[in-house]
């Protein structure tokens, strides 16, 4: 059916790999059966030609655009899939997929484990970027689609653009790589191992064996907290903050929350606990860290078995993946002598800027698609 952006879309979900069919992932064990959690925008053509995928983020989930019912907001992405819009679904078949290890319908840890009917917890393997991939390969390859226009996300989105352009370089037709890099620095991983010990350190945590008691809760929000500050500017902190005072005349001189900002941090780390499992917060965030396109010691060489067309877009504002990294990966790119697009764009709402600024990315991603001809 037609998409309209006002639909209420319903996530859809398929089983693969039963045992003993695992897949097997790249730290050498095996995980199956795998369920996949996904949603569909927009119409398959009868030759199966017009289709694209789309990748979220590290707390994000496959309801992309749309509503479900009942919600007041839409998809993470609604402002750029649709009818018109730079993922046009007039034209286009969108399919966005739920990674494996997150917690919002595919499997991960929060999910029963078939050998024990218990969730699985810490016994849940290591995933890498690498196996989300394999695992959505397994739905494509369901939907018999032989080959994408475009594989496209944004922030771990755009690992995962980038890690199918090599995986599957017969299947992709361009790639579109939003404020990603192509390896984790150590600020990076800093980041996230704060973010990981804080869940660790919370005593509701009990060695990832919560399920069915008390979440830890304080640590998982903690943690939310270190990772939204990255994924602003301080510039965007300071012209939606700055130092306002929640409703006080006067500083409370206590321990008590004095400004808007601490509010506003306190606000968003609660609404994240009601609605993300903290195992997959760990597992997710040391798949990002274990990310690296330049195994073998040569991203050049890395990228040599890619045959798509790439836009490769940053932000000016983006401290936590920034512009002088998407600069070695598009030269990395270019010495394969492949077709890259190479935009910088001017913001002040950092490493989120590719879930604002849809009117600039609009601007990009439409002719960008028309030059992907299958």
């Amino acid at each position: 059916m037609p998409f309209n952006n006002q639909d209420i879309i319903t996530t859809q979900t398929i089983t693969f790999c039963e045992q003993p069919n695992e897949l097997r992932l790249e730290s050498g064990e095996k995980l199956g059966p795998i369920t996949l959690a996904y949603e569909t925008y927009g119409e398959l053509n009868q030759n199966k030609s017009n289709a694209i995928l789309i990748f979220h983020t590290l707390t994000s989930d496959a309801h992309a655009a749309g509503f479900h019912e009942g919600d007041k907001k839409p998809g993470w992405w609604d402002k750029m899939i649709g009818p018109g819009k730079a993922f046009d679904t007039d034209k286009y078949f969108l399919i966005s997929v739920n990674v494996i290890g997150g917690c919002k319908g595919s499997t991960g840890p929060a999910s029963i484990d078939p050998k024990t009917g218990k969730p699985y917890g810490l016994s849940f393997p290591f995933v890498t970027i690498g196996d989300m991939v394999s695992a959505q390969k397994l739905l494509i390859d369901h939907m018999g689609i032989k080959k994408l226009v475009c594989t496209a996300g944004g922030s771990m989105g755009g690992l995962q653009a980038l890690k199918w352009s090599v995986m599957y370089p017969e299947t992709t037709a361009s790639v579109i790589v939003i404020a990603a890099n192509t390896r984790h620095t150590a600020q990076q991983i800093a980041l996230h191992e704060v973010a990981r010990q804080a869940i660790m350190g919370d005593p509701d945590w009990h060695n990832g064996d919560y399920y069915g008691k008390s979440i830890p809760a304080r640590g998982l929000a903690l943690s939310r907290m270190v990772g939204h500050i990255t994924y602003m500017s301080d510039k965007s902190m300071e012209e939606k903050f700055g130092r306002k005072l929640i409703s006080k005349e006067r500083l409370g001189y206590d321990f008590n929350q004095d400004f808007q900002v601490e509010s506003y941090l306190k606000y968003r780390s609660d609404t994240f606990v009601q609605r993300f499992d903290a195992n997959s917060y760990l597992y997710l965030s040391k798949a990002l860290d274990y990310f690296d396109m330049a195994e073998d010691g040569s991203l050049s060489k890395s990228f040599s078995r890619a045959k798509a067309k790439f836009l490769i877009v940053s932000f000016t504002s983006d401290w936590l993946y920034p512009t002088y990294q998407s600069k070695q990966m598009v030269k990395a790119l270019k010495v394969n002598d492949l077709d890259v697009s190479d935009i910088v764009i001017n913001s002040d709402y950092g490493h989120d800027a590719f879930l604002v600024e849809a009117e600039g990315l609009t601007k990009l991603v439409r002719p960008f698609l028309k030059r992907a001809k299958i």
